[in-house]
């Protein structure tokens, strides 16, 4: 609050405070009383007004300066409400009136929102499991009527299933804390876990794994982690160099404080400019739409975001024609704090 402000908002007030006075000594005036009086009355009321708009001004800035100060202070601004100190002025406890019926009135509708989301992830996951069961039905008939035709949709289910799989970790993905599982595991189990998971596609499109150096042990949740080593090893295939040998290498390295995973392969690559935005949300990029498939955009995004989730980095290094690298660095201490 500066002081110009304050004063302009007194200008009402002091004018008629000026009225007054000039009121006052046109009828001291018409009695025969000394100069003495007639100044020292007008001087002594504008005097007693402006030393009282003084401590007025002072005692509402510094209120004010307190409650940006804590505003300034608070990451969720949200709780200001809580935060300010009753005032000891009209104006002010108005305003704390007021603040606490907006937030009050927010928090019902974020809760309201909060159900609405709640009660459509619960919908989500539920159909998720339920599109299950006609998948795995249709793989079964498909197990016992192997011929091309079949072999054609059992590939088409597998993307599908990759799809589904995707859309459930993406619902859940905001509440990762209420469902994970952080203990030990050894690196190469998860990474034979991941491959098996794949094996069809893999040995469909002669995908070449190569394994070496993974006698680690991390911890992690391995539900959360085989999930993401499954959205890059989706991502080598889908952009693997069509007409030309593919493979896929994993290997860990031991750092000062971490365990590394990489994960290389030698497709298409990523142009330098758009490597930087790789883990952008919808972000398909120039393989994207060359390929002319629907790419969503959502497999980076996501694993990097729970990652962030379980304390774990990624780390993405491409060069155009060659191949893609991603890292995945576990931290060594068998604790993580869940953000």
């Amino acid at each position: 609050m500066k002081l110009h402000s304050f004063l302009k908002d007194k200008i009402l007030s002091i004018v008629l405070l000026l009225f007054g006075i000039i009121t006052i000594e046109i009828f001291l005036l018409a009695y025969p009383y000394g100069y003495f009086i007639k100044i020292y009355i007008p001087i002594t009321i504008l005097g007693i007004y402006f030393i009282g708009l003084l401590v007025e001004y002072f005692k509402k800035r510094k209120y004010y300066q307190d409650i940006h100060q804590i505003l300034q202070a608070l990451d969720e601004k949200y709780f200001i409400a809580e935060m300010i100190k009753p005032p000891d002025f009209v104006e002010g406890t108005i305003l704390k009136e007021f603040i606490e019926e907006v937030n009050t009135s927010m928090i019902e509708h974020v809760n309201q929102y909060k159900y609405l989301q709640e009660d459509y992830k619960e919908y989500i996951e539920m159909w998720i499991h339920e599109i299950k069961i006609p998948i795995a039905t249709s793989k079964m008939i498909i197990e016992n009527n192997k011929n091309e035709a079949t072999k054609s949709i059992d590939e088409e289910l597998h993307k599908i299933e990759n799809y589904i799989e995707q859309a459930l970790y993406y619902a859940r993905s905001n509440a990762v804390a209420k469902d994970y599982y952080i203990k030990k595991h050894a690196l190469k189990d998860i990474v034979n876990d991941c491959i098996k998971k794949n094996k069809t596609v893999l040995i469909g499109e002669k995908i070449i794994i190569q394994m070496h150096d993974l006698d680690y042990d991390v911890h992690t949740d391995s539900k959360w982690i085989i999930f993401i080593i499954n959205q890059i090893i989706q991502n080598s295939i889908k952009y693997r160099k069509k007409g030309q040998p593919s493979e896929i290498e994993f290997y860990g390295k031991k750092g000062k404080e971490n365990i590394i995973l990489c994960i290389k392969d030698n497709g298409m690559g990523i142009k330098q400019s758009e490597i930087s935005r790789v883990f952008e949300k919808g972000f398909t990029g120039t393989n994207g739409r060359m390929l002319n498939q629907k790419s969503t955009g959502i497999g980076l995004y996501l694993c990097q975001k729970l990652c962030h989730k379980l304390g774990i980095a990624i780390e993405l290094q491409s060069i155009q024609d060659e191949g893609t690298e991603i890292k995945l660095i576990f931290p060594n201490s068998s604790y993580i704090e869940m953000p």
